[in-house]
């Protein structure tokens, strides 16, 4: 069985995927709607690879996000940004990014995740890292 801190990684990552396709569709920017797709799609990517550490577990796999978490409620402000224009939402992203970037790093330095979820952890990181850029660029861009 996974650890609890493993478990609520993934469904913190199942919400960001969850808050991205909301942002996508408030978009109007082609140029940002096509760098959110690409967003989008690095964190099914690390949502793929933390779901198989929980299917190895024998744990299910997350398929459904949550209701509750300060995650949940700044993509639900994200969201929100984006209807009064994609500028404004642009350091939001960024925002959210670095939010779950450090929520993946604490979950390193808690020493309670075996050493498979650890490695999981540290992979996903580099993805969530990626995407952290990104949002950053897309500010720079909206400045």
């Amino acid at each position: 069985m996974a650890s609890t801190f493993f478990k609520s990684l993934v469904d913190t990552t199942y919400d960001s995927i969850e808050g991205y396709k909301k942002v996508i569709e408030k978009a109007s920017d082609p140029h940002l709607k096509s760098e959110l797709e690409k967003l989008l799609a690095n964190r099914n990517d690390t949502l793929t690879q933390l779901n198989a550490e929980l299917q190895k577990q024998g744990d299910e796999l997350v398929t459904k996000g949550t209701a509750t978490g300060a995650l949940h409620r700044a993509w639900i402000d994200i969201v929100g940004l984006f209807e009064n224009g994609d500028e404004n939402a642009a350091e939001r992203l960024s925002e959210g990014e670095s939010f779950l970037a450090s929520k993946f790093e604490e979950a390193l330095e808690s020493g309670v995740m075996s050493t498979s979820e650890e490695e999981v952890v540290k992979s996903a990181l580099v993805n969530i890292r990626a995407s952290e850029q990104i949002a950053k660029s897309l500010v720079l861009e909206h400045d």
